[in-house]
């Protein structure tokens, strides 16, 4: 997509002409039979050019961080990022001058003093461009994700992008193929990955506790209806309210699907093989489009639209037979779940409905049974940075041991726990359940985007193992 039709985006613009050529394109993917398609832009050379799983960049003393996107994930990782030793904050870039200035704040009285970028749509570029930054940190809306991370490991950098790291099969073949040309890693900031309970059931998984690993599921479920209405204090041109106006399928996948993937060890010992996808129709987004109209012209381009369906249900079957289901709601007066439900053969976890459970047969174990479960298998990471990722925090302190540990990891020359494949497969469960929700539930297959290494790439260590040096600094 190009400068203008990006801006055009983020504006409020005709949702029913975004509506039309969304649907247009779908339209496009059908053969003559009706069947699945593949796009021609999806097209890709089945060569891998290099393989990034497991690929460990040369180290860094210091890891110098330049962050695009002010709004609202970007303050809180500048934050986070002040407390870790051996950063240096060089940059700060947002398109409006207060969010920057809001984000200096943060840093007075530390030892980080970033140039400052703003004013300009394009301005974050010559962050990018400086030979003194090691890490692009991405934190805009979704459209702005897939050209920003492509330009910045073009500049030389590696790149952190908030989820989803892209819209399009195309976006997701663009991070594959610009990674690998550039060896510089690719991570989407899956903060879920190192919520407690998904690492305890992940290290649960690694020894052995599940047996082996049969289902799993996962979900986004969070009412923002109130949140994507609201012009004020809401997201920046309302660009989250136009994406549930203008596509149908699971649109934010990555929470619930990003620690399943990994347990499943998916990219690396297992594969998405095909999906299939249903969405309900929409019961509360139109009403309230037509609530607010009532009383603010603002919303009127929205009361005609025929938004996403509140709850969207997908199906994904792997190459060894496991399956994942994975849900969106935000739309929905339900309480908040991500579910995180592991099924072994021997056992199995599920987090929601809260409390956390485990089952080794028809009955949960008790409250002792699990303290001694938890004891026994709380992973090294956690040991050694959980409380100071409580103290710090971030969604519970699991947005600070993302941080930590990619820091950790690219000053010990260690491979990231997610590397542009699972960036590129996360990310497109939602295109690949658009087009299954347009053609009636069809399935569709998944492309493999590590092109067949995943049958040789070790799984993700998730230990401490050449790591652990990095420091948390509390007196600045």
């Amino acid at each position: 997509m190009n400068n203008n039709k990006r801006r055009d985006f983020l504006k409020l613009g005709s949702l029913a002409g975004l509506g039309l050529a969304s649907a247009n394109l779908i339209a496009s993917c059908k053969n003559t039979n009706g069947k699945e398609a593949v796009l021609a832009t999806e097209v890709t050379s089945s060569i891998q050019n290099f393989n990034m799983s497991g690929y460990q960049a040369p180290k860094l003393e210091t890891v110098r961080i330049g962050f695009i996107g002010l709004g609202m994930r970007g303050p809180g990782a500048v934050k986070r990022m002040s407390y870790i030793d051996g950063v240096e904050i060089k940059g700060l870039c947002d398109l409006r001058p207060k969010q920057v200035e809001k984000a200096q704040k943060i840093l007075k009285n530390t030892s980080h003093n970033p140039e400052t970028y703003s004013g300009d749509e394009e301005v974050w570029k010559k962050m990018c461009d400086r030979d003194d930054i090691d890490l692009i940190y991405i934190a805009t809306p979704w459209e702005l994700h897939t050209s920003m991370a492509v330009y910045a490991m073009e500049a030389g950098k590696h790149v952190a992008v908030e989820v989803p790291a892209a819209k399009t099969i195309d976006e997701c073949w663009q991070l594959v193929e610009t990674s690998e040309k550039t060896k510089k890693h690719c991570m989407m900031l899956e903060n879920c990955c190192y919520d407690f309970f998904e690492l305890l059931t992940l290290n649960m998984a690694r020894q052995g506790f599940f047996g082996e690993i049969v289902h799993g599921e996962g979900a986004y479920i969070h009412n923002l209806v109130d949140l994507n209405f609201n012009k004020e204090t809401g997201y920046e041109s309302m660009w989250r309210l136009k994406e549930n106006a203008t596509r149908n399928g699971n649109l934010y996948p990555t929470h619930g699907l990003g620690p399943i993937c990994q347990i499943m060890d998916i990219n690396r010992g297992d594969q998405m093989d095909y999906l299939t996808s249903l969405s309900s129709n929409d019961f509360n987004m139109h009403n309230r489009a037509v609530e607010s109209a009532a009383t603010d012209d603002f919303y009127n381009p929205y009361k005609d639209v025929a938004f996403r369906g509140n709850m969207n249900t997908t199906m994904v079957k792997t190459k060894k037979g496991r399956s994942i289901m994975i849900q969106h709601d935000v739309s929905s007066p339900r309480p908040y779940s991500r579910i995180h439900l592991v099924s072994g053969s021997k056992g199995m976890a599920r987090k929601w409905p809260s409390p956390a459970r485990i089952a080794k047969g028809h009955q949960w174990i008790n409250e002792e049974e699990f303290k001694e479960i938890e004891t026994k298998y709380t992973p090294e990471i956690v040991k050694k940075v959980g409380e100071l990722a409580k103290k710090v925090g971030g969604h519970g302190g699991m947005d600070f041991i993302m941080d930590w540990r990619l820091i950790d990891c690219l000053r010990n020359g260690l491979a990231l726990d997610q590397d542009v494949y699972d960036a590129a497969l996360w990310s497109s469960i939602a295109p690949l359940s658009e087009r299954s929700v347009a053609n009636r539930a069809q399935s569709v297959d998944v492309p493999d985007f590590t092109r067949g290494s995943w049958k040789t790439n070790a799984p993700i260590e998730l230990t401490l193992k050449g790591a652990g040096t990095t420091n948390v600094i509390f007196n600045k």
